[in-house]
C-alpha cells in the first residue's frame, strides 16, 4: 500500500513552497564549512528552522554540542530523517552536506503538515562529525534512535545509487616509545622508535598480498623524529582499515595490530594502540524502504539507479545495522567529480545539486507517507 496520489502532490508543493528558505539554508551552510564536533553555526540555523516550523527541539542533544533532535506529530510509526552538515578539513563542503541537511529539513516540513493524518512521529536528528568521529554511532549508543522504525538521509555524489553499500572502517592510532641516543655516540643504548615502525610497515605491506580484495589497510606517519643524529625516542601513525563487513573488520584488526606489535618486539620499544572513534559498520539498506524508494525517485524522474559494490564509509552504516533505513545517493556532477574533490564543493551549490536537494527532500517524504501507508494496511 502507498500514499494517496493527492497526498503526495500536497507534499511536493509543501517542499516546494519553502524551496527558497531551503536552497538559502543550504548555500549559508556551504558558505560557513565547519569540521567534526564544531558545526555550531549549522547546527543552530537547523534547530532554528525546525523551531521556526513548530518542531519540538532539543538542542544540543545525547551529549553532543552540536546535534539536535526535533520532533512534530505523535503517531504511532515514528520516521527519522538524519541530517549531516560537517564539512571537510580545507576542502569545505566537498562531500555536500549542506545539501543532506537541507533535504532532511524539507522532508520533515512536508510530513509535518501531514503527520495527523500518516499516523507519524517525525524525528529529525542533526547529526555532527559523519567525516571523522562517528556523530551517528555516538548517538545511536546515548539513545537517539531508540523508537524509531524507520531512518532515512540522502547523500550526494557523481552518480545514482538507490540501494547503498559501504565499507565498514575502522581507525587507529599508534605510538611507540624508545629511548634516544646519539647514533655514533652510544647507538647501542637508544631503541629506535622510527625503525619499529619500518618494521611494523613492511609487516603490513606483507600482509597485504595474504588479505582478501575487499580488506584494505592504510595509513600515514605523523612523527619519526626530528633531526637524524638523534635516535627517535618516539614515533607516531594514523590508520585506517575497511572490510565489507563488521565482522570481518573484527579479523582484520586483529592482524594488523599484530603487525604494529611486531615493531615494538623487534626493536624493543613499547607500543600503544589506541581507537580514536567508534568503528563505522557496513551499510545494510532495508529492501521494503529501498523499493519504495525507488518508485518514488522514478516518478521524480531521477536517474535510473546504478548497481555498485561498496565504495564509502558513513556511521549511518551503525544505525542500520539497528533501525530499518536507506542512504540513496543522488548524482550531482554527471561523474565529473566526485567527493572529497575541491569540485565538488561547487556542484554542492550548482543547480544540479540543489534540484537533487529538492527530489531528494520530496523523494523522502512520499517514502515516509508509503511506509506509514503500509503499517497502517
Amino acid at each position: 500500500m502507498t500514499a494517496a496520489d493527492g497526498l503526495k502532490t500536497a507534499l511536493r508543493e509543501r517542499v516546494l513552497a519553502h524551496r527558497d528558505d531551503l536552497l538559502s539554508l543550504s548555500r549559508r551552510i556551504h558558505a560557513h564549512p565547519e569540521t567534526a564536533f564544531a558545526e555550531h553555526r549549522a547546527a543552530g540555523w537547523c534547530a532554528d528552522f525546525l523551531r521556526g516550523h513548530g518542531f519540538e527541539v532539543t538542542a544540543p542533544a545525547y551529549g553532543l554540542d552540536t546535534a539536535f533532535s526535533a520532533t512534530t506529530g505523535s503517531g504511532p510509526v515514528t520516521v527519522a530523517l538524519v541530517c549531516e552538515y560537517d564539512a571537510l578539513p580545507g576542502l569545505g563542503h566537498a562531500c555536500g552536506h549542506n545539501l543532506i541537511a537541507a533535504a532532511g529539513l524539507g522532508a520533515a516540513l512536508a510530513l509535518a503538515a501531514h503527520a495527523g493524518e500518516l499516523g507519524l512521529t517525525v524525528r529529525v536528528l542533526g547529526t555532527p562529525a559523519e567525516e571523522r568521529g562517528a556523530g551517528k554511532a555516538l548517538m545511536l549508543d546515548a539513545g537517539a534512535f531508540d523508537g524509531v522504525d524507520a531512518a532515512m538521509m540522502v547523500h550526494p555524489c557523481p552518480f545514482e545509487v538507490a540501494e547503498f553499500r559501504s565499507f565498514a572502517l575502522g581507525t587507529l592510532s599508534v605510538a611507540y616509545t624508545g629511548k634516544a641516543a646519539h647514533p655514533s655516540l652510544n647507538p647501542h643504548e637508544g631503541r629506535n622508535a622510527a625503525d619499529a615502525l619500518t618494521v611494523a610497515q613492511v609487516a603490513l605491506g606483507l600482509l597485504r598480498q595474504q588479505l582478501p580484495p575487499h580488506w584494505k589497510v592504510h595509513g600515514v606517519t605523523t612523527d619519526a623524529g626530528t633531526a637524524p643524529n638523534l635516535i627517535p625516542d618516539r614515533a607516531t601513525a594514523e590508520y585506517e582499515i575497511r572490510a565489507s563487513a563488521a565482522e570481518d573488520l573484527r579479523e582484520l584488526r586483529e592482524r594488523v595490530e599484530a603487525c604494529f606489535r611486531a615493531g615494538a618486539l623487534a626493536t624493543g620499544c613499547e607500543v600503544e594502540l589506541t581507537r580514536p572513534e567508534p568503528d563505522y559498520l557496513d551499510f545494510r539498506t532495508d529492501a521494503q524502504l529501498v523499493a519504495l524508494w525507488q518508485d518514488n525517485a522514478r516518478a521524480l524522474g531521477r536517474p535510473e539507479p546504478l548497481q555498485r559494490d561498496a565504495f564509502a564509509c558513513t556511521d549511518m552504516g551503525n544505525v542500520s545495522h539497528v533501525v530499518p533505513s536507506i542512504h540513496p545517493v543522488l548524482d550531482i556532477s554527471g561523474g565529473a567529480c566526485g567527493p572529497h574533490e575541491a569540485e565538488f564543493a561547487e556542484a554542492a551549490v550548482s543547480p544540479r545539486g540543489e534540484q537533487a536537494l529538492l527530489d531528494g527532500a520530496v523523494g523522502m517524504a512520499w517514502t515516509a507517507a508509503d511506509f506509514a501507508a503500509a503499517r497502517r494496511a
